[in-house]
C-alpha cells in the first residue's frame, strides 16, 4: 500500500479522533475549524512546517504505532529534525544482532554495490538532462572496489555535478550553497525520511551505518542507503529548472518535490512507487546480513 506524505505549511491544530488524524485551522475569528480527517493507516510521512502547528500527544503515538515518520522545518523551511518509532517490527533484537556483528568484509562489499548503483544512477540521469551516453561515468562504476578504496564516489560526483547544470553559472552542490541547492536539500530530505523509515520497519538500526560512521549523526545507515536513491531528487530539481522560472522554493515546488514518495521507479525488474521500492532495498539488506542475500536490491534508473 502507498502511504500518503502530509504537509502543513500553516497554522493548524493536529489531534487524533477514532484513528482519524482530524486537522483543524483557525477562522477569521481564531475559532479552530475542522476541515478534514484522515486515516492514521493511510500516512506515511507528515512534514511540519509552521511554527504555529500544534499536536496531540495521541495523535503523535498513533502516528508513530504506524511507523509513521515525523519531520520538523525550521524558519527557512528546510527540514531539521526527523521522528521515528522505536521498534518498528517484531523481531527487531535479532535484527539488531545481525546488523551489529556484521563484519567488515561484509559492509565493505554492500558499500561498493551501493556505490555502483548510485553512479550507475547518476549516469542515467546525465543521459536524461544532456541526451548524450556517458561512457565514464558507467566505467567508474564499474571501476568500484570493495568499499570503494579508490573513491570512485568522489570522482564521479564531480564530473557528474559539473555536467548536470552546466546551464546555471557558477552552480556548485553544496549544503548552503546557491539555488538549486535549497531544492535538491528538500528532496533529500524526504528520501532520508522515506529509507529511515523502510529501515526501522525491517528491523534495522538508522544509527549503525555500513560505511557512514559520524558519532553525532543518528542516521548513518539511512544515509548510506539513501545514496542511490538520490538521483531521483536531482532528475526531478534538473526538470524543475529546465522549465525556468524561480527557484524558491514555494508551496508550488514543494509539492512536486513531495511527490517523489509516490513516483515509479524499477527495481528487481518490476514498477513500484519508490516509497514501496525502499521497503524492498532495506529487505534485502537485512537478508544480507542474515546471510540469505549476496545483493542488496536497488531501483535503476532507466
Amino acid at each position: 500500500m502507498i502511504k500518503r506524505t502530509l504537509y502543513f505549511g500553516n497554522p493548524a491544530y493536529l489531534s487524533l479522533k477514532l484513528g482519524q488524524l482530524v486537522v483543524k485551522i483557525p477562522d477569521s475569528q481564531d475559532n479552530m475549524e475542522t476541515v478534514r480527517t484522515i486515516p492514521i493507516e493511510d500516512i506515511g510521512i507528515v512534514i511540519l512546517d509552521h511554527k504555529q502547528i500544534t499536536l496531540t500527544q495521541g495523535l503523535i503515538e498513533s502516528l508513530l504505532d504506524n511507523n509513521c515518520a515525523l519531520i520538523t522545518c525550521s524558519s527557512n523551511h528546510l527540514p531539521v529534525g526527523l521522528m521515528l518509532p522505536l521498534y518498528g517490527n517484531t523481531i527487531q533484537n535479532e535484527r539488531f544482532r545481525y546488523q551489529i556483528d556484521a563484519s567488515l568484509p561484509l559492509r565493505k562489499q554492500l558499500w561498493q554495490q551501493t556505490v555502483q548503483a548510485k553512479i550507475s544512477n547518476q549516469a542515467a540521469v546525465l543521459k536524461y538532462a544532456t541526451g548524450s551516453v556517458h561512457n565514464n561515468m558507467q566505467i567508474w562504476a564499474a571501476d568500484v572496489r570493495s568499499g570503494d578504496s579508490a573513491n570512485m564516489e568522489a570522482r564521479a560526483a564531480a564530473y557528474y555535478w559539473k555536467t548536470l547544470f552546466q546551464d546555471i553559472d557558477g552552480f556548485v552542490r553544496g549544503r548552503d550553497e546557491d539555488e538549486p541547492n535549497n531544492l535538491l536539500n528538500y528532496g533529500y530530505a524526504i528520501v532520508r525520511a522515506i529509507i529511515a523509515r523502510a529501515l526501522v520497519s525491517s528491523g534495522l538500526l538508522p544509527t549503525l551505518g555500513i560505511h557512514h560512521h559520524n558519532r553525532y549523526n543518528a542516521y548513518c545507515l539511512a544515509d548510506d542507503i539513501m545514496e542511490p536513491y538520490r538521483p531521483y531528487v536531482d532528475k526531478t530539481v534538473f526538470d524543475i529548472c529546465r522549465r525556468g522560472g524561480s527557484l524558491k522554493l514555494t508551496i508550488d515546488l514543494k509539492r512536486e518535490l513531495l511527490s517523489i514518495p509516490t513516483m515509479d521507479v524499477c527495481i528487481n525488474d518490476k514498477r513500484s512507487p519508490l516509497m514501496v521500492a525502499a521497503t524492498t532495498t532495506t529487505a534485502s539488506l537485512v537478508k544480507c546480513f542474515t546471510g540469505e542475500m549476496r545483493r542488496i536490491s536497488y531501483p535503476l534508473i532507466t
